[in-house]
């Protein structure tokens, strides 16, 4: 059976890296009065390349759900025929599109989350933050402590920085930390890889709460992978070997 397809009408875009060319797109879908979707969800675009032939491709919505509106960050890839075709459209301009689709949405009942992301693997973690601290509504965070570890290789390509620094200001159970694995001289921020920072956390939070395995057998806690498979397995195996369970690590790879 196919699936329907919507029309999504670019309306903004922001360029978020000139040196990676990545840019975050908010999207219209006119026929619709409202696109429902969980944050953390995808949606697939859908058009037809120089070849004539139909190409689709899913992107994370990088936003949370929002009337008819969503938003997604795509950075340009070299012989890339979708994301180039993202990168180019302009304000006004429509894509074809369907959904939304996929499970990587905050498990309920709610807990403590560790959001771990890196490079355009920080669509979904924007849609999370956004729908659990929304700038115009009711904290849905239920005070539970959440914490976002973004990394990436340069500090040009820090995406959304400066939203997540104003919700960590505003929101104490939210904690934002972002490394490099390639800094130059005068990054005085963390370096290196987020599975070592993540295990941190987990120690720290483990010996606050008396080095009782809450987050082993209390399921109290969950654990958000989002980005290359590479970094997608070196953190989850970081944490099974922390004492934590499959069921705990909830991942999305996009390679």
């Amino acid at each position: 059976m196919p699936r329907q397809l919507f029309t999504a009408r670019l309306d903004q875009k922001l360029l978020l890296s000139e040196s990676a060319q990545c840019y975050h797109l908010e999207f219209t879908l006119p026929e619709l009065e409202r696109f429902d979707f969980s944050p953390g969800q995808f949606v697939s675009t859908v058009a037809v390349d120089t070849q004539e032939k139909q190409q689709t491709r899913a992107y994370s919505i990088a936003s949370a759900p929002e009337g008819n509106r969503f938003a997604l960050c795509v950075n340009r890839v070299e012989g890339g025929f979708f994301s180039n075709l993202l990168c180019d459209l302009s304000p006004g301009e429509t894509v074809q599109v369907h959904g939304p689709h996929g499970l990587f949405v905050p498990k309920e009942p709610l807990t403590d989350s560790i959001f771990i992301a890196t490079g355009t693997g920080i669509a979904p973690m924007r849609g999370f933050v956004e729908w659990l601290f929304p700038e115009n509504g009711e904290d849905r965070s239920e005070g539970r402590k959440f914490w976002l570890v973004y990394g990436t290789r340069h500090e040009t390509e820090i995406y959304y920085q400066k939203y997540f620094e104003k919700i960590a200001a505003e929101h104490p159970n939210f904690q934002y930390l972002s490394s490099l694995s390639r800094p130059h001289e005068g990054w005085e921020g963390l370096r290196g890889y987020v599975q070592d920072h993540v295990a941190q956390i987990v120690e720290r939070r483990t010996a606050l709460r008396n080095g009782t395995a809450h987050g082993v057998s209390g399921f109290d806690i969950y654990a958000y992978i989002c980005g290359l498979n590479d970094m997608v397995s070196a953190t989850r195996d970081r944490l099974k070997g922390m004492g934590w369970d499959r069921k705990q690590i909830v991942f999305e790879r996009y390679d």
